[in-house]
């Protein structure tokens, strides 16, 4: 009798290694004329009332998941956003500076988030060109690159071969991210909402694939 060859959803191979990315959570409102702290130079605001819980339903989303690391960056969002992950599994977050916020240039502390509310004039060029730099002062799209693939990088390598990890992150690094994996265009990626996750499966031939984006279903 000869075997049958069926149709099974997708694993993770065993020596393969996949990274859980989480955008951070809703952060604080702000009022006209208000400005967000910086922390080296990015908007700092807290995770809102709405963000704390969404952090929450996140962490319940992951309960069993294998987490051997948890990844956040220097801003208060992510930390607070991985807080209830982190009471959950007792692992200590580790601070990737490489993967902070697209800096903004002349718009940060709250001022990108303005401008493209009201449909700023440069706001919505800087969209349909799929480059920060449109944006005075803004980090340039290489630079952007070659900082997130170096934090993509060490995440994989701190995980290790048949591990799991989880990144609180930005949007815009989550974008450039896929963007990478995917070879897609700049900005196809950007629009992953609060507390989101997104899979990234590295394979032990150092092959990377993009599993899902933007998976909201635990905030429904």
């Amino acid at each position: 009798m000869s075997e049958s060859y069926e149709q099974r959803a997708f694993t993770v191979p065993r020596d393969g290694r996949e990274l859980i990315v989480v955008r951070h959570g809703a952060s604080a409102g702000l009022k006209q004329g208000e400005t967000f702290d910086l922390v080296g130079g990015h908007g700092d605001p807290p995770l809102s009332p709405a963000g704390r819980e969404q952090a929450v339903r996140v962490a319940e989303r992951l309960d069993g998941e294998p987490i051997r690391a948890i990844f956040v960056t220097p801003l208060q969002r992510t930390h607070q956003t991985a807080e209830p992950l982190v009471a959950a599994t007792g692992i200590e977050p580790r601070v990737i500076e490489d993967l902070r916020e697209v800096h903004l240039g002349e718009w940060e502390g709250g001022e990108y988030r303005m401008r493209m509310a009201e449909r700023d004039p440069i706001a919505m060029p800087a969209l349909m060109e799929e480059r920060w730099e449109v944006i005075p002062g803004a980090e340039t799209m290489d630079a952007l690159a070659e900082r997130v693939g170096r934090g993509l990088d060490a995440m994989l390598e701190a995980i290790g071969s048949g591990g799991t990890g989880v990144a609180v992150l930005h949007g815009g690094v989550i974008g450039e991210l896929c963007r990478q994996i995917t070879r897609s265009r700049p900005f196809a990626f950007i629009h992953a909402d609060n507390c989101s996750i997104t899979r990234i499966v590295q394979f032990s031939m150092g092959h990377r694939l993009l599993r899902n984006f933007n998976d909201s279903a635990h905030l429904d």
